[in-house]
């Protein structure tokens, strides 16, 4: 897709649906571990298996931040028309892939009982939390891989394929999990297992899909190496964003570890009402993803005029996706949490959480849209540290303060600090385009006037 050219509220939502699907259908297929452990293994295996989520983000994402650096820079070339620096950039980030997932790997599994003795996991879960957390890092390396395979796609504006890999592995998830938890009873050991096979799968589908592309973005696995140059460009981008990622995921561990201290049944309630939540989130990173590809694209070929309407778009969309499907999914809360667990106390416990995020999740969307702008412009670290102080700085603050009060140590004023440090940290990034992003802009378009090319 050229995102230089032509009507850009009709290109977004072209680039945006195919990958609102793929996240979409990445949670569906992650919450059929939860859903499968939960009807066939019981809730101790619910809670082990959730209670994993934030742990996994927060390791994760500072590598994942990387694969946002391959695209901002892949796409900048592309949209300069630089081959060389594109087929560069390319190979660069497969083989940050690759090291990025053997280091994850390490990581992973000699430090799982660690990481989850910190975050005061229960002592009747701890164990199964570990052995699922050690079998999932095994997988790692295939999941990098194919994250930034998936970025480079998104550089040049092709978001069907990595839709179509999704399908596949995601399906191949479903099965494996119903095969290895219910008539092997493997419990979590199953889900994992299931988890890492499906991770494999799309690796190997992305890798296969730019090995026999036939444009500038091919794949020469002969020829792959880093070149220091491009390296230090995404790491230029992609390190402050996985920084913000693991800020992120740092203060919803934090959270989750509050979540623990209430309990097996709240933290299995909890992690249903997050693979709930996954779908509004997923739909709006998509706006997200947009917002990035779109800004680097028009930013390479130095098409200003551009950028000013994607912000527009991009902010419609993500607060029309967010409140739509937030409300949706609100208005039947109960009888979707009912599929993962038949406890009425895991249900209830589900629902203190959507009440609060889902009716406030466009906030989240309008911030993440903002964060994409400045990233696609070669801003990363402005907004890394602007959401280190507006989102776990004051999440951290409030579990601090407002949560030690006996009259707010509830589960309702734990989730409470999402929405206020979305609104907080929007309005941040808000003054952070207007002070630095938009004179940076008309300084480049006043010289690109001076000096035509």
């Amino acid at each position: 897709m050229d995102m230089t050219n032509g009507p850009i509220l009709k290109q977004m939502l072209s680039f945006a649906l195919p990958l609102m699907c793929s996240g979409i259908l990445q949670i569906l297929f992650n919450a059929a571990d939860v859903v499968v452990v939960g009807k066939f293994a019981g809730d101790s295996s619910l809670a082990a298996v959730g209670s994993n989520s934030a742990l996994i983000n927060l390791i994760t994402n500072l590598f994942i931040g990387l694969s946002v650096g391959a695209n901002v820079v892949v796409a900048q070339y592309y949209g300069a028309k630089q081959t060389e620096d594109v087929v560069k950039s390319v190979h660069t980030s497969i083989c940050l892939g690759l090291i990025s997932g053997v280091f994850l790997t390490v990581i992973g599994v000699i430090g799982a009982p660690f990481f989850l003795a910190l975050m005061q996991t229960p002592p009747e879960v701890i164990e199964k939390a570990s052995l699922y957390l050690r079998i999932f890092f095994l997988g790692m390396t295939a999941t990098m891989v194919y994250n930034f395979g998936s970025a480079v796609l998104r550089a040049v504006g092709d978001t069907k394929r990595p839709l179509y890999f999704l399908l596949g592995s995601g399906l191949l998830n479903v099965i494996l999990n119903l095969i290895f938890v219910i008539p092997l009873k493997m419990d979590v050991v199953g889900v994992a297992l299931a988890t890492i096979i499906s991770q494999m799968l799309s690796a190997f589908l992305v890798l296969r899909c730019l090995t026999k592309e036939d444009s500038i973005i091919r794949l020469d696995i002969k020829k792959l190496k880093v070149d220091s140059q491009k390296m230090r460009q995404i790491i230029r981008v992609g390190l402050p964003a996985g920084g913000q990622g693991v800020v992120f995921a740092l203060s919803n561990t934090v959270i989750q570890s509050s979540v623990n201290g209430f309990g097996a049944i709240v933290m299995a309630g909890n992690a249903a009402a997050q693979t709930v939540e996954g779908i509004v989130y997923f739909a709006m990173n998509a706006f997200y993803q947009s917002a990035i590809s779109f800004v680097s694209q028009n930013y390479g070929a130095k098409r200003f005029d551009r950028i000013k309407r994607i912000i527009f778009c991009g902010q419609f969309c993500v607060i029309f996706a967010g409140a739509f499907c937030g409300m949706l999914l609100l208005a039947f809360g109960a009888q979707v949490l009912g599929i993962y667990s038949d406890s009425a106390e895991v249900i209830a416990a589900g629902m203190v959480r959507l009440k609060v995020i889902l009716s406030t999740y466009y906030l989240c969307g309008m911030m993440d849209v903002m964060v994409g702008i400045l990233r696609g412009l070669g801003f990363s670290v402005m907004p890394m540290v602007t959401s280190l102080i507006g989102a776990c700085g004051l999440r951290l603050v409030w579990l601090a303060t407002v949560f030690q009060l006996p009259q707010f140590h509830t589960q309702k004023v734990i989730y409470l600090s999402y929405p206020v440090s979305w609104l907080i940290t929007f309005g941040a990034h808000i003054v952070c385009y207007f002070i630095k992003a938009r004179p940076k802009m008309r300084a480049e378009e006043k010289l690109a006037e001076t000096n035509p090319q």
